[in-house]
């Protein structure tokens, strides 16, 4: 094969890789070191309560984001828990399993000793606390607040909303709370924000691809309060009118915080839309 055809056939496959990604990511190929300018994005997927299936999906979809754009590393703060006891488990195996969460809990304590501490927190540009639920034992719930409002990223994503519901300001600083979901259903969401970067990617309405997802009714969510991005304009199961928000960014303090309430399933974080959503939520807080 003469030199030109070899050329032409590496342009040709650069070509058709570069088709294959996302275009918000298909310039920096995956992989590839991440420069010295990249952000450092603490991704936080500890659960005290329910524990999403989509978590490792999730861990790996961010990783991969950061390293596609070039613009941000990933350092985990995770831990996994045992798994429950079937349902014809012995009263010898639920008694282990009980051990098991308290050795759990103690991994929790020191995997968020180490990354959440108030001198910790200055190792990096982002916190996300992406499908985290209950009230996890942060060794100063005080001083992450403080972070986020001195200049910090906060993201979260789905049961974010559902963690720390002992913490007010933490609920505060979010912008809404977790009250209760039903039966995962088919939506069509209001882009509020067609100009953001979350969201600019969007038509005027987005039905997630005809997926099925589980949709949060929330508490201590106020519009005004808040840049809404996302949003139902009728009830998920009822259809009667009215706002329901599914993802906001604000300011806080000098710092920036980007949720978004979607999330539960696997296939939604497989989607390429969501993945640009989050993404250019990412992108926003990190300004």
């Amino acid at each position: 094969m003469t030199g030109w055809l070899r050329w032409l056939r590496r342009l040709l496959s650069a070509a058709l890789l570069g088709a294959a990604l996302p275009s918000a990511f298909a310039a920096e190929p995956p992989g590839r070191p991440a420069p010295a300018s990249a952000k450092r994005l603490l991704l936080v997927t500890t659960t005290m309560g329910w524990r999403h299936s989509s978590i490792e999906t999730a861990e790996r979809v961010i990783a991969q984001l950061g390293a596609a754009a070039g613009s941000f590393t990933v350092e985990l703060a995770a831990a996994t828990p045992p798994p429950e006891p079937r349902a014809d488990a012995t009263a010898a195996q639920h008694a282990q399993h009980a051990n098991e969460r308290v050795a759990y809990a103690d991994r929790v304590r020191v995997v968020l000793a180490d990354k959440l501490a108030a001198a910790s927190l200055s190792r990096y540009d982002v916190v996300a606390f992406v499908n985290t639920t209950g009230e996890l034992p942060l060794p100063d719930p005080e001083a992450l607040i403080a972070w986020v409002r001195a200049g910090g990223a906060f993201v979260g994503v789905h049961s974010a909303s559902d963690t720390l519901h002992g913490f007010r300001p933490y609920i505060d600083m979010l912008g809404g709370e977790f009250h209760h979901h039903r039966d995962q259903v088919h939506i069509e969401a209001v882009n509020l924000a067609p100009e953001h970067p979350a969201t600019r990617h969007f038509g005027a309405r987005w039905n997630l691809g005809g997926l099925l997802e589980e949709i949060y009714l929330l508490q201590n969510h106020r519009r005004e309060t808040v840049q809404p991005l996302l949003a139902l304009d009728r009830h998920p199961h009822s259809g009667e009118p009215g706002y329901h928000g599914l993802s906001w960014c604000k300011p806080f303090g000098r710092g920036r915080v980007f949720y978004t309430a979607l999330g539960h399933n696997e296939s939604v974080w497989e989607l390429p839309a969501f993945q640009q959503h989050l993404a250019g939520g990412i992108a926003w807080v990190l300004r």
